[in-house]
């Protein structure tokens, strides 16, 4: 081929070829492309390389995450309240204070107050904030090496997945990442409404406050629907830090915090800038609130419906269920209650306990000087009562005394002891200069009246008659000082409140109350039994013998129909767990508790028909189902429909109502003209009622009720010893029983017993005066029959415990021996004591002793 130039070539190189004077030419940007090429083979391998690591702490991190699917039926730990009868809160039961408030319930300024505190995109964003996080970070690498907190940067979404699912606080990158993990899986499960409602309820904002309902009560005392402006950018301050912005300890760091909320609400237009500054001028006064309950005195009360709650239900249910429990407490009754056992408990101890002296001193140049910083150092006994001052001596010659009124602010007072108290002082350990003591202000003026606590203890229980419902229960003095419900936890023995029983099981059998029974003196074995006065009347009526308390008569009596019978009744009726079948058990050496002791009354006085006391009428979760209601009454529709529903009692007849009728007219007279006179002083309606003195006066009892009202008062203390010689049942624990019954029968309307069908009332001479009882029909009022041998029962020592009994009641204090064995192995004790147990449960004494005295 013929090229232009002629060569014929067309320009390639047939043989090798000649390098130029330059040598050979390199490729152009070889270094450039191979930096490309290992820069983007590293990235590659860099990147594989991280996102194996990062899926790999991705699977790490996310394989022990919690699911968030139960959040979906969240319902959040709420107090559970009880309520007296008369629907006042009475206590709060909670783990966590929270009152749960639904999303459509809470303001709108409230919700906009926390989302410009806290999370301002958090309509807008996915569970986690991006542009926060970055800010967050850049600032705390600015501030790193500083003792500077790191920044948060999360959303409301990540505070509610890490109070919710993950409980933890701890300052970690793990946990930030756990933390952002779960907010996005939130934000895919519940809606935004949803979140936000459990984050205001959940989150702690100080005070014991947990949620913006419990906080606006806890600072403002107000509901939520009423806070202002002001009121609600202060609640959203305080997610930051409760502490820090505690208006009780820093009331300008709070404000400051309150005011940059409200400015930060009128950028997101929620408010207006006028309106911000108007709230911004407010001065940030906390209201001072108390939280509710115990209604006062109630104490016991509610920690019995408590135990019976965990028992029933469990602590969680009992303290984050939310339950509604409505109570039989009479607010007022228990009051009442309260001040009568206290009264005869000082009455008690001004009269056998003496003056023990002051429980503190100050220097006497304090006590001239100033007394009251001196005083203000003094630590108040915790047993006293409301009414009460710590006072101390000013001057022991005059009696002038010196105490403190009020807390903000202090106000010293000054005052002189009453005569007759100064008189009564000397008496015992007297008064000197720098003294601290308890006194009581008198309301009129006329001096200061000197108090101590009694060392002697009580309890007390009223309940209604047809239906059990407990309408007051006092548990000692102090519930502050012993939380020990001496109501229904103290075992005392029962003395002669006992005997109506025995009498009872004698009416069931078709005994009269106007058979006589011999009361003279007898003896089985070695126990030689006594009345109390020591004398013997003969031949004498049950009637006559129940309202003097004779003891012979009664010991006749339980040996006529078997202690069998007797056993039985006191555990059917719940008055005994077990009784043992020796004849003092008949005069109350058994154990019961003031609570059983007043449904085994309340028995009788409801006719025969088992009562059982109860503490709660129903109770309701925290939608209002109900979930129990005390039984034993219920309505049953009528024959016809204009009949309309009928109330049938469901309770067993344990007794006949014929013969629980014959008890309450020979109890009618122990109160009218027999033991119990003091506990009737003063009432001029139908009551019955029995006295009790246990064994060396240990336990002073009195039973009683009207028509529709049990309640039962003892005395003693908690390790038993004795209350003084003639120190009886009707003596001191009659007039607290007064006290009580008098004010609960002053505003019901006046009723008498029932007499049942077939039963004639009769006033006939029982020898000793005219009586009224009621008969059966059959017998003859006034006439006594010949009851032949007996029950047959072989009496022997074993029966009788005659190997450990005293001769008589006045040798029991210092006469030794232990609990007697039964036949059947049961003891005198009647249940086996927990160890550990307060003095105040076991037995009374060391032997079986006397029983009943008066």
């Amino acid at each position: 081929m013929t090229l232009a130039d002629g060569s014929g070539r067309d320009g390639r190189i047939d043989g090798p070829s000649r390098p130029g004077p330059g040598g050979p030419r390199r490729p152009r940007y070889r270094m450039v492309r191979w930096l490309a090429g290992a820069t983007l083979a590293v990235v590659l391998l860099g990147g594989s390389t991280a996102g194996l690591v990062a899926w790999r702490e991705y699977e790490r991190l996310s394989e022990g995450l919690p699911t968030v699917d139960g959040l979906r039926t969240y319902q959040p730990p709420v107090m559970s309240r009880l309520y007296s009868g008369d629907d006042q809160v009475m206590a709060e039961l909670a783990a966590e204070r929270r009152i749960f408030v639904p999303y459509s319930a809470i303001p709108e300024r409230v919700r906009s107050a926390f989302l410009a505190a806290e999370d301002q995109k958090f309509f807008t964003h996915g569970g986690v904030d991006p542009m926060a996080i970055l800010r967050a970070g850049l600032t705390d690498m600015m501030m790193h090496g500083t003792k500077h907190r790191p920044i948060g940067a999360s959303t409301i979404t990540q505070q509610v997945a890490r109070i919710m699912l993950l409980g933890s606080n701890a300052v970690s990158i793990d946990r930030k990442i756990k933390e952002a993990l779960l907010a996005m899986r939130l934000e895919q499960t519940l809606s935004k409404e949803q979140i936000l409602e459990i984050y205001l309820n959940e989150i702690y904002l100080g005070e014991g406050a947990y949620g913006i309902a419990a906080a606006a009560q806890t600072y403002f005392n107000k509901p939520l629907d009423q806070l202002d402006n002001a009121e609600a950018a202060f609640l959203g301050a305080l997610p930051k830090s409760p502490t820090n912005y505690n208006p009780h300890r820093f009331v300008q760091a709070a404000t400051n915090r309150r005011n940059w909320v409200l400015d930060r609400m009128a950028d997101l237009k929620v408010i207006t800038p006028e309106e911000a500054r108007a709230a911004q001028l407010e001065p940030l006064v906390p209201a001072n609130f108390t939280r509710p309950g115990p209604v006062p005195a109630s104490e016991w009360f509610a920690e019995e419906v408590r135990r019976e709650l965990i028992e029933r239900y469990g602590i969680g249910t009992t303290m984050e269920g939310g339950l509604s429990v409505h109570t039989s407490l009479d607010s007022h009754l228990q009051q009442v209650a309260t001040t009568a056992l206290r009264d005869g408990l000082l009455r008690y101890d001004r009269a056998h306990g003496g003056w023990r002296g002051a429980f503190a001193h100050v220097d006497e140049s304090e006590a001239t000087g100033d007394w009251a910083n001196a005083l203000a150092r003094v630590t108040p006994p915790v047993a006293m009562l409301e009414q009460w001052r710590v006072a101390v001596v000013l001057s022991a010659a005059t009696g002038r005394v010196g105490w403190l009124e009020g807390r903000d602010p202090v106000v010293p007072r000054t005052g002189e002891l009453l005569a007759r108290d100064r008189a009564w002082m000397r008496g015992g350990k007297g008064i000197q200069t720098g003294d601290v003591l308890l006194v009581e202000p008198q309301a009129d003026g006329s001096g200061v009246a000197i108090r101590q606590v009694p060392r002697v203890e009580g309890a007390l229980a009223t309940i209604d008659v047809h239906t059990g419902r407990v309408m007051a229960m006092v548990g000692g003095w102090s519930f502050r000082e012993s939380q020990f419900n001496r109501a229904t936890q103290a075992a005392r023995q029962p003395g002669s409140s006992f005997k109506p029983f025995v009498y009872l099981a004698a009416m069931e059998q078709g005994i009269s109350p106007s058979q006589k029974f011999d009361d003279s003196p007898v003896s089985y074995g070695e126990w030689h039994p006594n009345n109390y006065e020591k004398d013997f009347w003969g031949p004498t009526t049950l009637h006559d013998a129940l309202r003097e308390s004779r003891n012979l008569v009664t010991i006749r009596l339980a040996a006529q129909i078997g202690m069998k019978p007797v056993a039985a009744l006191a555990q059917t009726l719940g008055l005994a767990h077990s009784m043992p079948l020796v004849l003092p058990a008949a005069l109350g050496a058994v154990e019961t508790t003031v609570m059983r002791e007043a449904a085994a009354y309340a028995t009788i006085a409801n006719g025969g028909r088992l009562v059982t006391p109860t503490l709660i009428d129903d109770i309701k979760d925290r939608n209002g189902n109900v979930m129990w209601r005390s039984g034993g009454l219920d309505w049953q529709p009528g024959g016809t429909p204009a009949d309309g529903p009928r109330m049938v009692d469901t309770r067993p007849q344990v007794v006949s109502a014929a013969s629980a009728s014959q008890i309450v007219a020979m109890m009618q007279d122990v109160i009218r003209r027999g033991t119990g006179t003091h506990a009737g002083a003063g009432i001029d309606r139908p009551i019955a009622g029995k006295t009790g003195t246990s064994q060396d006066f240990n336990d002073a009892w009195f039973a009683g009720f009207s028509p529709d009202l049990v309640t039962v008062v003892w005395v003693g203390f908690d390790t038993p010893q004795s209350l003084g010689k003639n120190e009886t049942g009707g003596v001191i624990a009659g007039p607290i029983w007064n006290q009580v019954m008098k004010a609960a029968l002053a505003t019901r309307p006046r009723l008498d017993f029932r007499v049942p069908e077939g039963v004639q009332l009769a006033r006939y001479d029982t020898g000793m005066g005219m009586a009224i009882d009621a008969f059966k029909p059959g017998q003859v009022p006034g006439i006594s029959v010949d009851l032949g041998a007996g029950s047959g029962m072989a009496l022997t020592a074993a029966d009788t415990g005659a190997e450990n009994m005293p001769d008589s009641e006045t040798d029991m204090a210092t006469t030794p021996g232990s609990p007697v064995v039964a036949p059947d192995g049961t003891t005198s004790a009647g249940h086996a004591m927990a160890p550990g147990a307060p003095a105040a449960s076991q037995p009374s004494g060391g032997d079986i002793g006397m029983g009943g005295l008066y």
